[in-house]
């Protein structure tokens, strides 16, 4: 039985690019903040990865991205993203973070992009990403701050959006965090954080690397 979450994604997979383009300049400027901590070296999982855009773009700077969604439509675009620009240190897989497949240790990187604020628990995701990464691993994530600055746009359909959770309708749920929450819910997982940036582009986002603490 497919699950409401999948089910909404699956919804909105065709659209999806569209509807990112007005937050173009923050979701270009997260990646190249992310290349910054990349190395050819790296074996990297794409949690959330969405339509693939930000796995494509990665995958030259490093050996190999694994993409993982819980919606099977936004990972057939992805494919189809990946074999439309000849990528092929990219493979994606409908799946979450918390399958057994994954094992610990087993990820130099992990990316977690524009997800944090729409899981039913980011503390245990936040731990399961520490658990599946290697002793020096790096943690980047970057997440819509919704209760800092924003165009009134943006706020009002914020709103809306909020509205809709609430009815049952988008059923996601929104958090409305602020660059704060992020630094204690990743310090708090036992990450010290060696990047971060607020990216505003209509509304406001937070960039954080962080190594994990071996000790």
């Amino acid at each position: 039985m497919m699950s409401k979450p999948k089910e909404f994604w699956d919804k909105s997979a065709d659209n999806y690019d569209r509807t990112e383009e007005r937050f173009e300049h923050i979701h270009q400027t997260s990646r190249e903040c992310a290349k910054r901590h990349l190395t050819e070296s790296d074996v990297v999982l794409d949690y959330g990865c969405g339509t693939g855009t930000t796995a494509c773009e990665l995958a030259s700077h490093v050996k190999e991205v694994q993409g993982i969604d819980i919606s099977g439509r936004m990972i057939e675009l992805s494919e189809e993203k990946a074999a439309a620009n000849g990528i092929e240190n990219v493979n994606f897989a409908q799946a979450d973070i918390f399958d057994e497949v994954y094992s610990k240790g087993s990820f130099d990187v992990i990316l977690a992009f524009n997800m944090l604020h729409t899981v039913p628990d980011p503390q245990r995701v936040v731990g399961r990403v520490h658990e599946l990464l290697k002793p020096d691993g790096s943690f980047l994530s970057v997440t819509p701050c919704l209760r800092d600055k924003m165009s009134f746009v943006v706020s009002a359909q914020i709103q809306l959006v909020r509205l809709l959770c609430k009815l049952g309708i988008i059923p996601v749920p929104i958090r409305r965090l602020q660059s704060s929450d992020l630094d204690r819910l990743v310090s708090g997982a036992k990450f010290h954080a060696t990047e971060t940036r607020e990216i505003y582009s209509g509304a406001s986002s937070y960039f954080i690397a962080a190594k994990k603490h071996t000790g």
